[in-house]
């Protein structure tokens, strides 16, 4: 797989995140601001259906056009090169799923990188923006899942209450054991709740060997477990 073009190269983060979303094979999927495409590709291997992209950064859609057309799973793949709020306002077609893993710094403190900025600045893409756009392709009874550092995913939650989301469960994922979370995976759907699904997940022991945990479930992605 190639990830040397694209804003936001393979990460820890994304690998995770698409091996705990749920889905089934009748599922149509999204996801938004893909980058190298990582995350349909391991959804196309766990069996979806359909995975579409959008992306804005053209080397980032040119490296993800690449890796989906070599993969076996070329047949489940799209990509487009646009602006999410742009697709959003012109897609004929509504989602079971859609996923993401966006732009994350809140803060005033931006890479210097114009790409940096694009691909992690939600000056860029703001977190209203993105729900709105999300909730326009969405099918009544669909999911949106994301993931963000813990501070980004506690002001995520207020915005998308705002704009009519339930979060239905969450996945706090620690460092190293005894850390707090310092990234969250969520799933938010169009209708309330009663509870709100929660695990804690931790990726490196105090030795800083991976976990049992980590290796078990992400086992099918890394050659050394």
């Amino acid at each position: 797989m190639f990830h040397h073009r694209s804003t936001m190269r393979v990460g820890t983060d994304a690998v995770l995140f698409a091996q705990w979303v749920e889905l089934s094979s009748s599922d149509s999927v999204l996801d938004v601001g893909t980058g190298t495409g990582v995350i349909p590709l391991i959804l196309a291997q766990k069996g979806v259906g359909s995975v579409d992209a959008v992306e804005l950064d053209s080397d980032s859609y040119e490296e993800a056009s690449l890796n989906f057309r070599i993969s076996v799973y070329s047949d489940k793949l799209s990509v487009v090169h646009n602006d999410v709020r742009v697709y959003a306002d012109n897609a004929e077609k509504k989602y079971d799923l859609i996923v993401s893993n966006p732009p994350y710094y809140a803060s005033d403190v931006k890479p210097i990188k114009e790409k940096k900025v694009m691909a992690r600045h939600v000056s860029t893409l703001s977190f209203k923006d993105l729900l709105v756009a999300a909730k326009k392709m969405m099918k009544e009874d669909a999911r949106f899942a994301l993931v963000l550092p813990f501070y980004e995913s506690r002001l995520f939650i207020k915005e998308a209450e705002n704009v009519g989301f339930y979060l239905q469960k969450e996945f706090l994922i620690s460092p190293i054991e005894g850390k707090d979370p310092n990234r969250v995976n969520m799933q938010f759907v169009l209708k309330e709740v009663e509870s709100v699904e929660r695990q804690l997940f931790t990726i490196r022991n105090k030795d800083y060997s991976y976990t049992k945990e980590y290796k078990e479930f992400l086992k099918d992605y890394y050659l050394d477990f």
